[in-house]
């Protein structure tokens, strides 16, 4: 993440997705959005993400978060969430370490860690 609040761009390669790129990019994913405190969300989320298979927090304070996911393959994905409160959104970021392709694998996730947190916060 840059000193901006925002996001280093998706190289070239098709390995990342970003909620920060253009969305007429093909890097683009949606943000995450909630309707709740972001207290709430936060918390959340980091019970979501602590929850999956072969991840680490790396980095969480109050508007960061950044994971590392490890594939059964040993590849490392780094993912970044960043809380914009007042809006009621969560910037997220997903991307290979190594490799051009990455098969859909990050934009999987991010669609996959949506749905938990819809889910969670909606209370089912």
């Amino acid at each position: 993440m840059r000193d901006d609040n925002t996001f280093t761009p998706c190289a070239s390669a098709p390995q990342c997705v970003s909620s920060q790129a253009s969305p007429d990019d093909s890097h683009y994913v949606e943000p995450l959005t909630y309707a709740t405190d972001g207290r709430t969300a936060r918390y959340q989320l980091l019970a979501l993400v602590r929850g999956q298979p072969r991840t680490a927090i790396k980095t969480a304070d109050d508007r960061y978060i950044h994971a590392t996911f490890s594939t059964r393959l040993g590849f490392t994905d780094d993912v970044y969430f960043l809380f914009r409160a007042s809006e009621q959104v969560i910037d997220v970021k997903s991307s290979s370490r190594t490799g051009y392709y990455d098969f859909g694998v990050n934009r999987r996730r991010v669609e996959r860690l949506r749905a938990l947190l819809d889910e969670q916060l909606a209370g089912r």
